[in-house]
């Protein structure tokens, strides 16, 4: 494969990629973060400590972060032909990606929640805030900068798992390395493929440390 074809595989692959990492990580952090706060608000010493519950939330976060993710893509089979009605190309990779990274996720924010000063939610609860508004005006906002660095390193790590998912025919550029340049001993297609991963990696992370950062200047 070389010249226009290349670039018409790779932008075609690479918008796969975008549309698996884009849908997954918006789940994450849809759910992982109600999760990662529960898990931080319910631990010793926090505002609402419950023993059993954060054993129990600490438990489920473990035991889906202990699924290597090429494996949860093969046990989830039935599971993602149920939802999407297929079990391969990029929309079947979602449902292990999203799952997959629903508590990798839950993990980062209860790290960035329990990063905050107690003395800001002591505070906040001397001046009669409730639950709620401890959580939405203190808790979020204060966890804001290191949670945009925790997105980014989900998104980074999503990207990996997308070029895994290529290799179980996931889609993506993980998929066209696999099947052009590995099976077809294609090196101009491996190493393009390469090369664009490390672009969007370096990218991501760019952008992710202006955010942060200008965040943490406000």
């Amino acid at each position: 494969m070389q010249g226009w074809e290349l670039v018409q595989s790779l932008w075609i692959a690479t918008v796969e990629t975008f549309y698996m990492v884009g849908i997954s990580a918006f789940v994450a952090v849809l759910l992982g973060l109600p999760m990662g706060l529960l898990v931080a608000m319910t631990s010793p010493n926090n505002i609402l400590v419950t023993p059993i519950l954060h054993r129990v939330l600490s438990a489920i976060v473990n035991t889906g972060r202990s699924f290597p993710f090429i494996i949860l893509f093969v046990v989830l089979t039935p599971l993602t032909r149920l939802i999407v009605g297929t079990s391969i190309g990029s929309t079947a990779a979602l449902v292990p990606l999203s799952l997959a990274s629903i508590p990798f996720f839950a993990r980062i924010a209860e790290a960035s929640i329990l990063e905050i000063d107690k003395g800001l939610i002591e505070a906040a609860e001397a001046m009669g805030c409730n639950y709620w508004q401890i959580v939405l005006k203190v808790l979020i906002p204060e966890a804001l900068p290191s949670l945009v660095l925790g997105i980014t390193i989900l998104i980074v790590s999503l990207l990996n798992a997308s070029a895994m998912a290529g290799a179980v025919g996931g889609g993506g550029l993980g998929n066209l390395a696999i099947q052009y340049g590995y099976q077809r001993f294609d090196v101009g297609v491996m190493f393009a493929t390469i090369v664009v991963l490390i672009i969007l990696v370096q990218f991501i992370q760019w952008i992710g440390d202006i955010l942060s950062q200008t965040l943490r200047r406000k």
